[in-house]
């Protein structure tokens, strides 16, 4: 199949935005937006064919732009062919289907075009659980839009087409019936998958492993952060929400500090609420993560309107008082004078492996826990004590002599325990009356 070939199967959509005073900031349309709105269409496998942008007061009520403007899209889709029409904006049911009917192709707004995205990209249980929720309560208040030529058929007491008597308004509830009822079984089969977080992050919390969540605009580069520290093969290639499902990965910072290290899904610009609600389950972690890496693309023009979007999720998220360290990631594409400095910043290059040192070093400052490689020498009559340094701690050695003698690497609160058993290592720390 030749390159042209493969072009002639993508979906080809026109693309619209509108910029309205009367619109929230958020919701408004410019030109970094189409941008984007533009790369999330190819990320899904379509091709913009045509863009148009309004400028006006309000949207209208009923078809969200003006006349004259959608007639202009009309004709727009008609000379290029298109198969369909994106709208940068959040649409209403009604004003989705009344453009719909007047263009005469499907028309999407962003929220699902990043559904259908996320639809492709989930690959666990989990991932495909929470895109299924977010589509299904997209779904809902456009049932009416589905059905509406029955409704439309038998309002103001017309008489009903043969075929369509009775079933149309009962087809409609049915419907609405099954998708609530699909949509608590997601939230209940969700709700498990929290469960069974809770009982990790228990475990790691008693075995005092901290961790590390990576967090960031949509293509800032976390996944090649991930792959560059651990040497996973964690797929990152240069498109939008390449990565859906958390991974984790260990991390050693030092011979006595290993954290788990976790990548999340890109956060993006009027990203759907319901969507984030769904990936609460995965995005919780956020909130219980002992340090924050928020990856930054030093190369984007906009940066600072894409860091202000992960700020804002992040608080939604209530973990806005979790620690954090800012992580310019590509700074190899920027000038040395205009990168950021700070405390809590690290400029880096995940590809090249610049900055990672520093970067390293920085998070052990943070998450050291005071831990210590011991030797201790252990009575057999105490044996159970070497099954609790298994589960507690990072055992290196044990061996069966005289009495059991093991090589761990200990934090201080297991080491109050054990401080009877340590040969050498460690020694403990006078208390203030002691000289």
């Amino acid at each position: 199949m030749t390159e042209n070939d493969m072009d002639m199967k993508k979906d080809r959509a026109v693309l619209v935005g509108l910029s309205a005073y009367g619109l929230p900031e958020e919701e408004n349309a410019d030109e970094s937006s189409m941008e984007e709105l533009s790369a999330l269409l190819e990320t899904a496998g379509g091709q913009c064919v045509g863009t148009v942008f309004q400028n006006r007061a309000s949207p209208d009520p009923r078809t969200f732009l003006g006349e004259g403007k959608v007639a202009e899209v009309k004709q727009l889709v008609s000379a290029m062919e298109a198969d369909m029409v994106i709208v940068d904006n959040p649409l209403s049911p009604s004003q989705q289907r009344v453009l719909s009917e007047e263009l005469g192709v499907t028309v999407l707004d962003r929220a699902a075009l990043i559904l259908d995205i996320f639809a492709q990209r989930a690959r666990t249980r989990e991932g495909r659980l929470q895109v299924e929720l977010a589509q299904y309560q997209y779904l809902l208040p456009r049932l009416t839009g589905m059905w509406g030529h029955l409704v439309r058929q038998t309002a103001s007491g017309g008489r009903s087409p043969i075929g369509t008597r009775g079933p149309g308004e009962t087809q409609l509830e049915t419907d609405r019936r099954h998708i609530r009822k699909k949509i608590q079984k997601l939230r209940q089969e969700l709700e498990e998958v929290r469960r069974v977080r809770a009982t990790q992050r228990q475990r790691r919390e008693k075995n005092e492993v901290p961790v590390v969540a990576i967090v960031g605009y949509t293509n800032a580069g976390k996944s090649t952060l991930l792959n560059a520290l651990t040497g996973s093969d964690i797929p990152a290639n240069d498109r939008l929400f390449d990565t859906l499902d958390t991974t984790t990965r260990t991390l050693e910072i030092s011979d006595t500090c290993t954290v788990l290290l976790s990548d999340t899904v890109g956060f993006i610009r009027k990203l759907p609420h319901h969507l984030v609600e769904a990936f609460k389950a995965t995005l919780e972690e956020l909130s219980y993560a002992d340090l924050l890496l928020h990856v930054i693309d030093a190369s984007d023009p906009q940066w600072r309107e894409q860091a202000e979007v992960v700020e804002k999720l992040i608080a939604q998220l209530g973990a806005e008082r979790t620690p954090r360290l800012d992580v310019f990631n590509k700074c190899d594409k920027c000038p040395a004078d205009i990168l950021p400095h700070g405390a809590d910043i690290v400029s880096i290059s995940a590809r090249t492996g610049r900055g990672l040192d520093e970067l390293l070093r920085k998070i052990g400052e943070r998450l050291d826990t005071g831990a210590c490689r011991v030797e201790l020498s252990i009575p057999y009559d105490q044996g159970g004590l070497v099954d609790l340094l298994h589960r507690q701690a990072k055992v290196e050695r044990v061996e069966y002599g005289e009495t059991i003698r093991v090589t761990a690497v200990c934090t201080p609160i297991q080491l109050g325990r054990l401080k009877d058993y340590v040969v050498s290592g460690w020694t403990p720390p006078k208390e203030f009356w002691e000289d």
